[in-house]
């Protein structure tokens, strides 16, 4: 990928005793959650298989720890081909078939990414993977920054990110106004989290992470 050879600010984020601590959570926390959650794996696949032509999972190419580029594995929840349009999902996108919105909505589509924490791809606490085209084209030296460290399954930008979804990215432009509308102030999120991680702050994260989808899938059901 062309847009990983730029230098990336390498400050030894992902180094030392808290580094070797948080990689021992990720591959603790996952290992047992890929057990106690194999039942809703099953279920969703089965889901899947059920209601879409298609493969049951999405290998999302994502740029990773130093810029280098790693396939994310996420449920699929759009209809086939669908994920040659904008890298970016809108607002109500007609991609999605519908029980591919249950899955983005609870979550459940994320959780294949287990496998790649356990791989070494991916942490549980850290900035969320971006897509290479949007790394290539719109990332400064400042936001290459969030390239020091693997990236996660949430952050605080990632629940940045779930606040202001639906008011920062508009259906009609839907990269522009991502990368417009939130994209620095979700990057520059993850930077300061950087700086300041530890293994308490993951497990706040964490703990945050999981009320604020339970929120999200409450307010989503008032709304239907």
């Amino acid at each position: 990928m062309n847009a990983t050879v730029r230098h990336i600010p390498h400050d030894g984020a992902d180094q030392g005793v808290n580094a070797l601590l948080k990689r021992l959570l990720d591959i603790a926390v996952a290992a047992v959650l890929l057990v106690l959650v194999s039942p809703l794996l099953l279920a969703a696949a089965t889901g899947i298989r059920l209601t879409s032509p298609g493969p049951v999972f999405y290998l999302a190419m994502r740029v990773g720890r130093g810029g280098r580029p790693f396939k994310m594995f996420k449920f699929r929840t759009m209809r086939p081909d669908s994920h040659k349009g904008s890298p970016i999902t809108a607002p109500n996108d007609d991609r999605i078939f519908p029980f591919g919105r249950f899955l983005r909505g609870t979550k459940i589509d994320e959780l294949p990414q287990l496998v790649n924490i356990l791989k070494g791809d991916m942490s549980l606490v850290g900035p969320r993977p971006e897509d290479p085209g949007i790394v290539e084209k719109h990332y400064d030296a400042e936001m290459m920054k969030s390239l020091a460290v693997r990236p996660g399954i949430t952050s605080p930008g990632t629940l940045l990110y779930m606040r202001r979804f639906r008011e920062a990215v508009r259906n009609e432009d839907v990269t522009g106004s991502y990368v417009s509308g939130i994209l620095r102030e979700k990057l520059q999120a993850d930077i300061r989290y950087i700086d300041e991680q530890s293994v308490l702050r993951d497990i706040g994260l964490i703990l945050r992470t999981v009320c604020a989808i339970a929120v999200s899938v409450v307010r989503s059901r008032g709304r239907e």
